[in-house]
């Protein structure tokens, strides 16, 4: 005797309305990614067949000429990230499991009012404030460590090097990271908690066996988000950055590798003719590299869920 099959559960005006405005919206961003994606390609084909006599500067190669620009925004968004990354760990944790309950509310207030701060804001900031600041410091580090290859001379005079643009990106990226990873922070179990500090863990070992194993994932994706703003800011480094088409890896110099994004901004307003693909080719360079980044890093957090699923 075969049972009937049970009847499916007639889903309500409310939940279908619902359903099709998530797909509908998850359609919606894939078929911008695409268009986005098809523009840059079919703009970019110009520049990459051009003659290398047509472009500005007179590179060997389109790839001669975006390699600085590729190299300067991976190594300042890199710098960024290096920086900011243990001082917003360190905000989260304090905001989470240390401060009073005062504290940590004024506190995450003030981080979420500088994740609002316009980008133009901090790059006056780079330049009447931090760049003469540290131009002294500058100095001693080439003076004490030119033997570095990062602090070799000559020293800059005004300060606007890679180090303060990485540096004021560091300031940038802190409330973002900081926000995400206090959030995940206190999703942590509270079961999990107790049971450390029941055996006998202090505080910062139970967040060393709770807290930050359960985090992990939640703090590469909050990274992976302030390595996205650092990677596509614009006017901070159009703004502080003295940038020349060279690769260097000196911090302290005046010869900086500038950034795609930088040079994009200062570029495209009097750029006209093959000018204007080669910018939108480098911006499909910007637009590859960012959604390689995010793709390793997504790959990374799938393996490690999968790794804490099966223990």
């Amino acid at each position: 005797m075969t049972t009937a099959p049970a009847p499916r559960a007639k889903l309500r005006l409310g939940d279908r309305i619902f359903s099709g405005s998530t797909v509908t919206a998850g359609v919606i961003i894939l078929v911008a990614l695409a268009a986005v994606a098809i523009f840059l390609i079919a703009q970019s084909i110009p520049a990459l067949t051009a003659d290398p006599a047509e472009l500005k500067g007179s590179p060997a190669s389109f790839w001669a000429y975006v390699a600085p620009l590729a190299f300067g925004t991976m190594w300042a968004a890199a710098l960024a990230l290096l920086m900011a990354l243990p001082i917003s760990i360190g905000i989260a944790l304090f905001i989470s499991h240390y401060a009073p309950r005062r504290v940590a509310q004024t506190l995450g207030y003030i981080i979420d009012l500088l994740a609002a701060v316009p980008s133009v804001v901090f790059g006056l900031w780079g330049i009447k404030v931090l760049a003469p600041a540290v131009t002294p410091l500058y100095g001693w580090l080439v003076d004490n460590l030119g033997w570095f290859p990062l602090f070799s001379p000559p020293v800059s005079g005004t300060g606007r090097t890679v180090l303060t643009v990485a540096i004021v990106l560091a300031v940038m990226i802190i409330p973002i990271i900081t926000a995400v990873t206090r959030e995940v922070f206190l999703q942590t179990p509270r079961l999990h908690e107790e049971a450390a500090l029941a055996l006998g863990a202090t505080r910062w070992e139970m967040i060393q066996m709770a807290v930050l194993p359960f985090g992990r994932p939640g703090m590469i994706s909050a990274a992976m988000l302030g390595l996205g703003r650092a990677l596509g800011e614009t006017m901070v480094v159009a703004m502080v950055l003295s940038p020349a088409l060279v690769i260097t890896f000196v911090l302290t110099s005046s010869s900086n590798s500038p950034t795609i994004a930088g040079n994009i901004a200062l570029n495209f307003p009097e750029a006209h003719g093959v000018d204007v693909n080669v910018l939108i080719a480098t911006g499909l360079i910007l637009f590859a590299i960012t959604f390689a980044i995010n793709s390793v890093a997504r790959i990374v957090i799938n393996r490690r869920k999968a790794f804490s699923g099966a223990n």
